[in-house]
């Protein structure tokens, strides 16, 4: 059972730039790996995965904002994101699925870390 820790969130102005982390137990590319947010008051929503093969798919919003990447040596995948916005602030989480694929649905992917808070001033 892969376990996973983010770390990396802050407080950050906007259009301002953060990088998250995450490290992960085991062999990463076992997995498809995804970066999740939840807001306060909202459902969870996909940000970015990159899947077994190396291919990456992001949410609608990220608009060419962050970069999800993987380094298999180290299992760790990160999260650039820039130009940040006020709407970006939440709680991002990392996951991971057993399946070659994961998918843009959070129920997809077994396991998940503690999150890690990322918040945008105006």
């Amino acid at each position: 059972q892969v376990q996973l820790v983010e770390s990396g969130g802050g407080l950050v102005q906007a259009g301002g730039s953060l990088r998250l982390s995450c490290a992960a137990s085991e062999q990463i590319n076992e997995y498809a790996m995804a970066w999740f947010r939840q807001a306060p008051g909202k459902e969870r929503e996909f940000v970015a995965r990159i899947i077994r093969s190396g291919n990456k798919y992001y949410g609608d919003f990220v608009r060419g904002r962050f970069a999800i990447s993987r380094d298999t040596a180290k299992n760790t995948v990160w999260l650039q994101m820039n130009n940040l916005e006020p709407e970006d602030t939440a709680v991002y989480f990392c996951a991971a699925d057993t399946s070659p694929y994961g998918s843009q649905r959070s129920v997809t992917y077994e396991f998940w870390g503690q999150g890690t808070q990322v918040t945008v001033s105006s």
